[in-house]
Order: C-alpha cells, then structure tokens, then sequence
C-alpha cells in the first residue's frame, strides 16, 4: 500500500469515528443513534455516497478543534431504489453545532438537490449555532434558510428532529414539509428553559416547553411522534414511499391487489341513522383506500380534521376528512390551519385529493372570532381554490353554511362531488333554519313545540337531503357507501390527464 493511500485511508476513518470513541458511547446511553447509523437505518444497504468527508471547521478561535466533516455527514442515497439527499448531524462532534463549514456542506448538498429534482430529509441533532465561529454561525444557518425556501414546493423535505433543535435552528425544520420527533430524545424551542424562567418566571423542563408530546399536539409543529430513533427512520421511509422526487412528477405508481371494484357493505352503516350521533371517519378512510392503509398526519393536533396519504388504485391520494368524533367535526382555527397546509402540500407535489366531508359549519364563540377565524378559515378555502390537482369529494353526511363551501365543493373546481343518501346539504341545521324562518309562525302558534316540529320536520325533508343539490348540479352523483371505492378510482382514472391552471401571478397573497 503506497503512503498516499494510507494516509487516505487514515483521514477517511478518523472521519467515520466523529468524535471519538467515547462520546459515541455516550449517544448511545442517552438511547440515540450515532449520525451515520441513523442513515445505515433511513438508506438502503450500501447506496449512501458521502460528499464532504474531509470537510473540517474553519475556526480554531477559543480553543476549538477542528474534525473532520464539521459536525455534519452529507450525501446521496436511494429508498426503495429512489433516491433522495441527505445530510445528519453529529452530536458526537461538538454537540452537532453548526458552523460556516458545516453549513456549507448542508446548502450545498440542498443546492445539488434541487438541480437534480431529488428529496432532501435532514436528520436534526444540534445543540445550535457553535459559539466559538461568531455571526458566521448566524450566517450559515440563514443560508441554509433561503435553500428551504427555495426548494419549497420544488423538492419535498423532511426533518427528523432526534435530539436538541434549538433558538435559530428550529425555523429550518420548520420551513421543511414534515418533522417528525422523537420522544424522551428531542426538543424544539426558540428559547430554552433558563431564558423562559429569567424572562417570565415560568419553570418548565425542556421536554414541557418543546418536547415531541407539545408540539405534535399543542403547537401542531411537528407532524409525527416516534418513540426511538428507529421508529422515526421508519416512519420516513414509509412517508417518502407516497412521494414524487420533485413537482414535475408525478407520485409513484404502486402494485395493487386490493380489487379496485371492492365493495364495502360496512360502509353502509357507518353513518348513524341519528344526525347527531359521532362515527369515527377514518373508519370510512381505511375501508376505502388501498389494504385499509392510512398514514395519518398531524394525528394529534387538531383532531376534529383528518389528513394523511393512502393509495387507491396503487395512486398516491391526500385525504382530507372532517371528523363526527371530535367537536362534531366542525371547522375551527387549528383544524383549518392543519388542512390548509396539507391541501396546498399535495397540490404542490401532484397528489390528487380525497376529501371525506361531514362538517356542521365552523365552531362559533368569542374565542374563535378573536383568534381570527375568518382568517384561518379563509386559509382552507384559499387551498383548496388554488389547488388545480384532481379533487374528489365524498359528502358522508352533513354540509352546511360555508363549510359546505369550504370542503371542495363543486363550485371551487371540485372535479368530483359525490354524495351518500345521509348526506344534509343546507345552509343550516333544520331546527336553526326553522326558528329564524318561522319565528314569527311559532310564537303565534298554539302548540309552539307541535308547530315547530312540524317545520322543522317540513325542512328537512325539503334540504336535509342531497337532492336539492343534485338537481343543480351541485353533486355530481348520489351513490350507495359501499360504491366509493370503485367510484373514487373511477374518478381518478378518468382525472389522470386533467390539466388546470392558475390565472399568472408572481404568488398570491393567502390570509396568514
């Protein structure tokens, strides 16, 4: 072996090892994977192609070593033979700080991946900028901004956060199209526990402030929860497999054996004969799609809406679907706000949309009004209006007032409108309707309670029902439950080569 490739050879494992023996051991008791082992997890066996190995930090300010790769391991690999970028920070190499070199490694490889339309998934583990570089740190992590907002809606992006994420760190997972946390392990916030406590006097523990628990289901921040960083690397596997590599493809087409013909007679008594009696909507969701298969999104947050990926047909579908179980299903800020950014994702990465509707309008009060309801609503309705995929609607059982509206409906460019035989499609409730139309027939009535049931009973068999709106034209067919399964793939069939397009524009200005 001559001396120049033993001397590479040497570089290439003082790279491989990060920070060294011990500190490897440490990430371990702390139940975390080493940066280079969660790949070995996330890629296929043997795809990963390293770019920047040798890549070393350019301060020696305060003391600082510097190490091989900076802190973070960058590079090319496939999925299920797809192939995507990725870069993995490194805890056992100054805490995974980042660095202007270290930076650089990541907007480049971001850089690379956009030029050649692939997916870029970012395992987090960072305790932040590296103090001993200065604003240079700053700086990196800006650039790294700009190539999120660059790539947003050109290339999917993934953010695994497996460890600390912290102060200017969070806002590049935050650009990104999904995070998943992981629990006990990791942590998001712009400012940590002391700063909180010096601040406002609050004590919380970092786990209280910005743990995977409170921001999968208070803050809606992260999409998913995994319980070690095994589960996360599996469960991104399993998101990119519903994914275009880019917003010029279409998703992935896969095998399917379950009969596109299927019908499913539960279907037919799912909805419960009483209107105000709940059903959980994704059972309707898993006895539709592809083998009962529903990878559901924001799970925890906002649980009165429904969103995630399946297939029908082998196609890669976005589900939408109001949820009878939780509030009712009614529309409220998070629910719109969790929709909205769902609605405009698929749209951006071709991914027709299903929606499953069964909505009684928005949720009133002076909470709602002063939290900016209008606002937030207005978000689903502008998604839903921009979006120019195939859009297909099941109305379940109620639609009304601008909710109706609202969920795909006809009259946004819903390409597809079907309605079950319990649907309601009506401005609203029977008994609401009646009491401002009739208010003055009732308070003269004898009977005030026969004379009301008697209108309200006249009202809904005159809208309670989806006939009104299939005589206009509104819905496009009524059909029995156990038909949406064929229907729905009839319909994506037929919407394979639809071509829509938005009026030119720069961006529009939806209601933030």
């Amino acid at each position: 072996m001559s001396d120049n490739v033993a001397e590479l050879r040497r570089r290439k494992e003082a790279a491989l090892l990060g920070g060294g023996a011990k500190r490897i051991e440490a990430q371990h008791e702390k139940g975390k994977l080493t940066a280079r082992e969660r790949l070995d997890l996330l890629l296929d066996e043997g795809s990963f192609q390293e770019y920047g190995a040798l890549i070393e930090s350019r301060t020696t300010a305060f003391g600082f070593k510097p190490t091989p790769g900076d802190g973070v391991v960058t590079g090319f690999g496939t999925i299920e033979g797809r192939p995507c970028a990725v870069f993995s920070q490194d805890f056992t190499v100054s805490g995974g700080a980042l660095g202007e070199a270290h930076a650089a490694k990541v907007v480049a490889l971001m850089e690379k991946a956009l030029k050649v339309g692939v997916p870029v998934i970012g395992l987090n583990d960072s305790g932040g900028a590296r103090i001993q570089e200065g604003v240079v740190s700053l700086g990196g992590y800006a650039d790294i901004f700009l190539q999120n907002t660059l790539a947003s809606g050109v290339i999917p992006q993934l953010s695994a956060i497996l460890g600390p994420c912290a102060g200017g760190a969070v806002y590049s997972p935050a650009i990104t199209d999904f995070i998943v946390m992981v629990e006990k392990t990791a942590y998001m916030f712009v400012t940590g526990p002391n700063v909180v406590k010096t601040v406002t006097h609050e004590e919380v523990s970092a786990q209280d402030l910005g743990g995977a628990r409170v921001h999968s289901s208070k803050s809606g921040v992260s999409h998913f929860r995994a319980a070690n960083d095994a589960d996360a690397l599996s469960l991104l596997r399993r998101l990119f497999s519903y994914l275009p590599l880019n917003n010029r493809e279409d998703p992935p087409r896969v095998h399917c054996e379950d009969d596109p013909a299927r019908a499913d007679e539960g279907l037919d008594t799912l909805v419960p004969e009483n209107p105000n009696k709940p059903y959980d909507i994704r059972e309707a969701i898993t006895r539709v799609v592809d083998d009962g298969e529903f990878l559901e999104v924001h799970a925890d947050f906002a649980p009165n809406i429904v969103v995630g990926l399946a297939r029908l047909d082998g196609r890669s579908v976005g589900i939408v679907g109001n949820q009878p179980a939780v509030l009712a299903g009614v529309l409220d800020i998070d629910s719109s706000d969790k929709a909205a950014r769902f609605v405009r994702f698929c749209d951006a990465f071709n991914i027709p949309l299903v929606t499953f509707e069964d909505v009684p309008g928005f949720l009133p009060g002076t909470v709602q009004e002063h939290g900016g309801i209008i606002r937030h609503g207005a978000k689903l309705l502008y998604a839903y209006c921009e979006a120019t995929v195939p859009k297909l609607t099941v109305i379940c059982r109620k639609a009304y007032g601008g909710a109706y509206d609202v969920m795909s409906s006809k009259h946004i460019r819903g390409d597809l409108n079907l309605a079950w035989p319990a649907a309601e499609i009506a401005v609203m409730g029977a008994k609401g309707a009646v009491e401002i139309i009739f208010r003055k027939e009732i308070a003269a009535a004898d009977d005030k309670q026969a004379e009301a049931a008697r209108l309200v009973k006249e009202y809904e068999d005159r809208f309670a029902n989806p006939y009104e709106a299939a005589a206009r034209g509104y819905v496009d067919a009524i059909i029995e439950p156990h038909e949406t399964r064929a229907r729905l793939i009839a319909g994506l069939r037929l919407l394979e080569t639809k071509r829509d397009k938005n009026p030119p524009k720069k961006h529009g200005n939806i209601p933030l």
